[in-house]
């Protein structure tokens, strides 16, 4: 019997999507809840199980075709052969010549998909389904882990910047053109990148965007998470980052100044009482910016423990979508990747972002004397229509002395 599968519904929200991969081809044996294809909406990616076991017939839906809620994307011949999913991979067998080589590690298609663009060797990665078999999520966490192996030096760079999320991996270079050659390369966006391109040209195009700059002193946040670094993970189970600092010291400028945590809405100003921050991490596919849901209940442990997980899960696009939506107020850390200053673009309708950059020795004045200390830039992006430059001003600083006065925070004072 031929089974259809079908786009699921994803949310209220979604009607569309865009079909990203197939992880099985026509006549492949596949299994009960097996990822079968990859499908792409403005927010995020996700795997489409077999409603079946059997094997997979005739695929309605290419690489790039749109297909909405409901629409059938290929159909299945239920029964027919069908094995478990942890069989799906035989090693191969060793010809006589090669009697010392062992068999092939098993690869599930999307781990091997997932290795072949980084190039790497599934024997290298460690598996940890049936049998030894190397997940998708095996091959994602050695892709996350690569970059970091060689580069002992860097580390004190990357703990400098203070990100609570996995860094992510330089980006595969393209392929070389022909000596002499000159090529074009046409690549269709995906759903999650057009998504992104309307909604930042839209907050250009409605919003009336000021961006104010301050700098901190980290010396005091340095100090207290050096002193207490152990404690806090081996209590919490993760690292004191400098994103909490931040969120808790949002928490209270928000509080201080409700205009950036308010909302235009046609004619009428929706201000919250609740701050619900998105805090932007690398994912999979791209940036993307999960929620903090009322952040001003969180403390210093919650607040990492849970960036810690929206890093590991985006990284793994396994993000609910839930997670994605909503949000008051965002913060962005361009710093781990190096960058000293910019101007970051509000996530409408929100009317403020705050903009954190990486940290840097630098002369500053101190009674009278140059000394030098770990400084960094903020950038506070707002919706003139909405926030007056004053308020603006003073949620900065309100920021600065909260980051400068740790203690402020702890204390709540």
């Amino acid at each position: 019997m031929s089974v259809e599968v079908t786009v699921p519904a994803l949310g209220e929200s979604i009607t569309e999507v865009q079909v990203a991969a197939w992880l099985k081809q026509p006549g492949d044996q596949v299994a009960l809840d097996e990822p079968l294809v990859e499908i792409e909406s403005d927010k995020a990616t996700v795997e489409v199980p077999a409603p079946v076991a059997g094997v997979l017939g005739e695929i309605l839906k290419q690489p790039g075709e749109m297909a909405v809620v409901g629409e059938i994307l290929a159909r299945i011949e239920e029964g027919a052969g069908a094995k478990p999913a942890e069989s799906t991979d035989k090693p191969k067998e060793p010809a006589a010549a090669d009697a010392p080589d062992a068999p092939d590690t098993p690869v599930m298609p999307a781990a091997r998909r997932v290795l072949a663009e980084k190039g790497a060797d599934p024997a290298d990665v460690k598996g940890t389904g049936p049998g030894g078999r190397v997940l998708k999520e095996d091959a994602l966490a050695h892709e996350s882990a690569e970059p970091s192996e060689p580069a002992a030096a860097d580390a004190p760079a990357a703990a400098k910047n203070g990100d609570s999320s996995p860094s992510r991996p330089d980006p595969a270079p393209a392929p070389a053109a022909a000596a002499g050659g000159r090529t074009v390369r046409e690549v269709p966006m995906s759903m999650i990148r057009r998504k992104i391109a309307e909604r930042l040209v839209q907050s250009q195009q409605q919003g009336a965007l000021l961006t104010t700059f301050n700098e901190i002193d980290m010396s005091r946040v340095i100090a207290l998470r050096k002193e207490h670094q152990e404690a806090f993970t081996a209590r919490y189970g993760v690292k004191l980052g400098f994103m909490s600092f931040f969120v808790r010291a949002a928490v209270e400028a928000l509080q201080l100044v409700p205009e950036l945590n308010a909302q235009i809405h046609e004619q009428i100003i929706h201000y919250h009482d609740y701050q619900d921050i998105g805090v932007a991490v690398g994912g999979g596919k791209g940036l993307v910016v999960p929620v903090l849901r009322n952040a001003e209940s969180m403390d210093f442990g919650t607040i990492e423990q849970t960036i810690a997980d929206f890093g590991a899960r985006a990284a793994a696009n396994k993000l609910d979508l839930t997670e994605l939506e909503g949000g008051t107020f965002t913060i962005s850390n361009g710093g781990v990747y190096g960058s000293l200053m910019s101007t970051p673009i509000i996530n409408p309708p929100q009317s403020g972002v705050l903009g954190l950059h990486a940290i840097q020795d630098r002369p500053v004045a101190v009674d009278g004397q140059v000394v030098i200390k770990p400084m960094m830039y903020v950038a506070m992006t707002y919706d003139h229509r909405i926030v007056d430059g004053r308020e603006a001003v003073m949620f900065l600083k309100h920021v600065k002395h909260c980051v400068e006065q740790p203690e402020r925070l702890l204390l709540k004072v």
